[in-house]
């Protein structure tokens, strides 16, 4: 049993790929495994889909699995000797010319960017450590000005801030990986570089609803560009490494603020990701910094936190688990925590199911109930339910084991996929004897439920029921 109501999600990796070891993150508090697309083969990831739904049958709670793309990755050459060292004030040409490169070149495979780029604005090489100004371009290539950094290596990535690329988000590589992704059986598809609404629709065209979506944001652009993308798809996850490259850095906790609270007010699931523990890629504990960055997002108000590195290759990954777990705990516990959640409740629209979602929030606080039951189909009423960020679990009761899935990565959310109930007064009656099998209630305890009549209609909440557990 889980007593925190943020999610942890955990990437896989040399480190973590082997049925014990996703065994004992699962144990240790992981809800979702993200399977990093960008590296491993579909081999690799088809065998973690199956240790995950394995462990959904020997624990009887759902496993949500996140394939994430790599998206269009935009990388520099390659150099006669691997790398050349730089000095400020250098000049150096990024080109279309496949030569290898020297301390005065190297290729830049993408005739798009030259096209958009304009004197005057940065590239950012190696995650920001190497920063060069363009001050001539030609339609074979760029001159810049080195800025800062003192290396570059082989065929490293690179940033233009404040450029939107006319490339699409999706790459052949990425819609093989998309197929393979959904018939393996993920529940989450990751989209990275998104830049505008546009970018998401071919996924969503691909997908045809076998999975639920979710935008990487780690574009300006895309910070920009945020309420229309938002509406389009079924979760955000705010990427901060690149994003943490693309603006100044700064900004980014003011900017992951932001992100986090309009995601919660449109009731979908935003995850806080990369170097959040980051120090425990090699070591067995996290600076306090780390600590307070965790924290951080769940005072936010985000939906779940992520590992990275730290368990996909570092030499500590169920430690990792562990303590993000007891720094979720520990946040959750504080009084501060539950103002900042409470005075942030959003608005609902003028509909009968936010109205039925919010009076279950406030009725369940002022009964002291043990949780709050949904039966739900698609999801919609849980997720209306997690816009009000509950003190008391959320209970998920579907009959449908993709909705189930999914909502593991939502705020509090614990599903059940149940198949033998067929009206309001059977629900009752399970959800009652299920609080008390599962420990979130005991005799005597009050449980708030919700669901709609006519029975198993999509969209169709408008009934509020408390049920005491006898």
């Amino acid at each position: 049993r889980r007593y925190r109501q943020t999610k942890i999600v955990a990437t896989l990796g040399p480190a973590s790929g082997e049925p014990a070891m996703m065994r004992a993150l699962f144990e240790e508090g992981v809800d979702m495994f993200r399977l990093n697309f960008s590296h491993g083969s579909h081999a690799d990831h088809a065998k973690n889909v199956a240790t995950a739904r394995a462990l959904e049958k020997e624990f009887g709670r759902p496993v949500a699995l996140l394939a994430d793309l790599q998206g269009p990755k935009l990388r520099i050459g390659n150099f006669k000797n691997g790398s050349i060292d730089l000095t400020e004030g250098m000049a150096f040409r990024f080109d279309l010319d496949t030569a290898l490169g020297d301390e005065t070149r190297v290729e830049l495979p993408h005739p798009e960017v030259i096209e958009a780029m304009t004197v005057g604005s940065d590239i950012l090489l190696d995650d920001g450590k190497v920063r060069a100004n363009i001050v001539a371009k030609d339609k074979n290539g760029l001159d810049t000005k080195i800025i800062s950094g003192s290396k570059l290596s082989n065929h490293k990535g690179f940033n233009i801030p404040g450029i939107v690329l006319p490339i699409p988000a999706l790459t052949e590589k990425d819609k093989i990986d998309l197929e393979a992704a959904i018939v393996m059986g993920v529940d989450w598809i990751g989209q990275s570089f998104v830049q505008r609404a546009e970018d998401v629709i071919e996924a969503r065209t691909l997908i045809k609803g076998r999975a639920a979506l979710l935008a990487k944001i780690e574009k300006p652009s895309a910070v920009t560009a945020i309420k229309e993308i938002i509406a389009v798809v079924d979760g955000i996850m705010i990427a901060r490494g690149d994003l943490g490259v693309e603006i100044p850095p700064e900004q980014v906790p003011a900017v992951q603020k932001r992100l986090v609270r309009r995601v919660r007010h449109a009731g979908k699931p935003v995850i806080v990701a990369t170097q959040m523990l980051e120090s425990m890629v090699d070591n067995a504990r996290p600076t306090r910094a780390e600590a307070s960055d965790v924290a951080t997002a769940v005072y936010d108000g985000a939906d779940a936190v992520m590992l990275s590195a730290e368990t996909a290759v570092g030499k500590y990954p169920i430690e990792a688990v562990s303590i993000m777990n007891r720094i979720c705990e520990s946040t959750e516990s504080d009084k501060a925590y539950r103002r900042i959640m409470d005075a942030d409740a959003p608005k609902t629209k003028s509909d009968p199911s936010d109205a039925i979602t919010v009076a279950a929030t406030h009725v369940a606080q002022d009964i002291g109930a043990a949780a709050i039951v949904n039966y739900t189909t698609t999801g919609s009423t849980t997720l209306r339910t997690v816009r009000q960020r509950p003190d008391v679990p959320i209970l998920c009761l579907t009959q449908d084991i993709q909705t189930a899935r999914r909502l593991m990565l939502s705020f509090g959310v614990r599903t059940f996929h149940i198949t033998d109930v067929n009206s309001f007064a059977e629900t009752v009656e399970r959800a009652v004897k299920l609080v008390q099998e599962k420990g979130y209630a005991q005799k005597g305890d009050r449980i708030v439920l919700t669901a709609g009549v006519p029975f198993g209609v999509s969209g169709s909440t408008n009934v509020l029921r408390i049920a005491e557990v006898e």
